[in-house]
């Protein structure tokens, strides 16, 4: 059974730049995107969005992002995310609001997590994510 997938804004830095840093990553969200698996949040769209101060560069890609519809986020999503960073704080590990939401996301609608931030690693060391590991083609 093949599982969506919500890909961290370190993945998409690193997909949709130019010269791409590490293949790897930018040939497995082509990959994920052929397959229709790829999933988004509002939050990570404002981080990929955020900082981009050419106009016409911004515009381009809102519009290019256009083609992931945002996974819708309740109530749950948000107390879920508190409990989770609850855990981890409680174990010594601290994360940001977005991280933990991403986490709470992913738990509760089943996503595996396709990112380059190694905190994600800690935090399921206490909460148990699924962690998507692209293979080397």
């Amino acid at each position: 059974m093949t599982v969506d997938v919500l890909v961290d804004t370190s993945v998409w830095s690193l997909g949709l730049r130019r010269g791409d840093i590490n293949p790897i990553y930018g040939k497995e969200l082509k990959k994920l995107i052929y397959e229709s698996r790829v999933k988004i949040i509002g939050p990570i769209r404002q981080e990929i969005l955020t900082g981009i101060s050419d106009f016409n560069q911004f515009t381009k890609l809102k519009n290019k992002l256009t083609a992931f519809v945002d996974i819708p986020l309740f109530d749950r999503h948000f107390e879920f995310a508190a409990e989770l960073s609850n855990s981890c704080r409680s174990k010594g590990i601290q994360g940001s609001h977005t991280d933990f939401l991403i986490c709470s996301v992913s738990k509760l609608e089943k996503l595996a997590i396709f990112t380059t931030d190694n905190d994600f690693h800690h935090y399921s060391k206490v909460i148990g994510l699924s962690i998507y590991t692209p293979i080397p083609h």
